[in-house]
């Protein structure tokens, strides 16, 4: 924030809130230095390693601070990174966060949020209700509580998907995967951080109310990345270890020489491994997953490099070029945070150099792109963009071959029509096909 300053929250490396700070590096306190001192204190006392930055108010100045203490103080070897807010003022005044931190300030719950969302996104999104997010353009006109049944049904396929890392994972997140309830999920929680991290996927069965069978049900997607051992960081189920030794033990290898060695497990016949437990779909899952360990299938994560000097509205100018991110998709086209508080519209006819009838055909939510300055309308507060990078800006006509419109009413069904093949009555008689040696004699009188 300006006025009432910049919260500051630090978590360990399970999300643990470890910290909280407020400063005020901008107007109308301006305390910059001040507030670099405290933010290099509380990196040395914790050994931070990373910086996230909420895009709401105050974004461009803050990330600007940021890099400064990079600057000043290169031995604590810091990076930042600038992320989505969207939702965590909801989070912040929720009862799930008042009951997780009933003694921290509505604020200062946002930048825990904040915080963690740089560790994993999906951990804190699923504490907020899908519909608080921004799902689509009429999201308001349909069904809530259907909708809410189905943005449910997406979170927990994406959470089976992804699989959880039970040492970092909210217990929202716990309580979406299968097997597991939100009691359980507060269980796992309270023990973790009464016992530090786990080590094994058997602990999980010293968990209060968490027996056998809801142990058979959610360990395969409740993933240990540093534990002691190395199968359970995959997605392979506990019950199917003793299939992995027997295939180590066929093979007369180790499981770090066969873990992520796909040549050598793309060598094995999934028949020879099969019983009556074990049948050959299941085998060959497993030999799948031995060949990328604990994968994590989400795309690597990108965040657009906004334009230093670009920071209002007033900044921007016609014709500019500039990277964002795509915060959201509508019938019409798409919005683009460029930086600026404020995004800017693509147009469905300015998002490629064809015609298009859905704007999720060219771009996705989340997608970082390149994108032209058109106008500026500060009275309005509104920018229109463009993908089309060759375009020109407000104040140069475009070229008519530049424009891309839709086809009038008809055209596409008659340039269909004209396409096809005539009938064979109608179609002029082909010329004949020259045999082999007359393509012969032709190549050898052109040589």
């Amino acid at each position: 924030g300006l006025r009432t300053g910049v919260k500051v929250a630090v978590v360990d490396a399970t999300g643990k809130l470890a910290d909280t700070a407020t400063i005020y590096p901008h107007a109308p306190r301006n305390q910059w230095d001040a507030s670099l001192q405290v933010l290099a204190e509380l990196c040395r006392q914790h050994k931070i390693e990373l910086i996230s930055i909420g895009n709401g108010t105050a974004s461009r100045e803050t990330d600007r601070l940021a890099t400064d203490l990079i600057q000043h103080y290169p031995e604590l070897r810091l990076q930042k990174l600038v992320v989505s807010e969207a939702g965590a003022s909801v989070y912040s005044a929720s009862e799930l966060a008042a009951r997780e931190f009933p003694d921290l300030d509505v604020s200062l719950r946002g930048a825990v949020s904040i915080a963690r969302r740089l560790q994993d996104p999906l951990a804190e999104l699923v504490k907020i209700e899908p519909k608080a997010i921004g799902v689509g353009q009429y999201q308001h006109d349909v069904s809530q509580p259907r909708l809410a049944r189905m943005l449910d049904a997406v979170v927990e396929d994406c959470v089976n998907a992804v699989g959880v890392d039970v040492n970092t994972a909210s217990a929202p997140l716990l309580a979406r995967v299968a097997g597991l309830n939100a009691t359980l999920a507060r269980n796992i929680v309270e023990f973790r951080d009464a016992n530090g991290p786990f080590r094994r996927r058997e602990q999980l069965l010293k968990i209060s109310r968490l027996g056998d069978k809801t142990f058979e049900q959610a360990a395969g997607f409740l993933r240990i990345l540093n534990g002691d051992n190395p199968l359970d960081r995959s997605a392979v189920h506990p019950e199917a270890y003793p299939l992995v030794e027997r295939i180590l033990t066929t093979s007369g290898r180790g499981l770090h020489q066969v873990l992520g060695n796909a040549p050598f497990l793309k060598t094995l016949e999934p028949a020879r491994f099969t019983d009556d437990r074990f049948g050959l779909p299941t085998v060959r899952d497993i030999l799948a997953e031995l060949e990328k360990p604990g994968r994590d299938p989400r795309p690597e994560f990108k965040t657009a490099a906004f334009r230093d000097g670009v920071e209002k509205l007033a900044d921007l100018q016609p014709g500019m070029v500039l990277e964002g991110v795509v915060t959201n998709v509508a019938n019409f086209g798409a919005f683009v945070d460029i930086g600026v508080h404020q995004d800017g519209l693509v147009h469905i006819s300015a998002l490629a150099d064809r015609f298009i009838k859905d704007p999720r055909e060219v771009v996705k939510v989340g997608q970082v792109v390149k994108v032209k300055v058109l106008e500026v309308d500060l009275k309005r507060q509104r920018i229109a963009l463009t993908l089309r990078l060759s375009e020109p800006a407000t104040g140069a006509p475009a070229r008519k071959t530049d424009r891309v419109q839709r086809p009038p009413a008809g055209q596409e069904q008659r340039e269909r029509k004209l396409r096809q093949p005539l009938p064979k009555h109608r179609q002029e008689p082909a010329e004949p096909r020259p045999g082999a040696l007359a393509e012969a004699f032709a190549r050898a009188r052109r040589e």
